[in-house]
């Protein structure tokens, strides 16, 4: 696994370990704007890991996509597009 690829992975494990210490917030009825500060800071994680992977993505797949035709480029292209989309939502 190259460096990139783990940094976004440990973005990941930290967010999975902040997820169950919010289930176990919940579980000890604790203060609710506690619990909404820890949830929207592992949605910040995960959209750090998120831009971690896609930055990857078009560093490598979409690059090499380019350089080896038209059409496999268009197609990753369109496929960042339209993840660029839905993260706008």
């Amino acid at each position: 696994m190259n460096e990139e690829k783990q940094a976004a992975m440990n973005l990941l494990k930290t967010a999975r370990g902040q997820l169950d210490g919010i289930v176990k917030m919940i579980e000890d009825d604790r203060y609710c704007v506690d619990i909404s500060k820890q949830i929207l800071s592992a949605m910040a994680l995960l959209k750090k890991a998120n831009i971690d992977i896609l930055d990857q993505h078009i560093r490598h797949c979409v690059r090499t996509a380019i350089l080896e035709g038209e059409e496999q480029g268009d197609q990753k292209i369109d496929e960042i597009i339209n993840i660029i989309e839905k993260y706008m939502k």
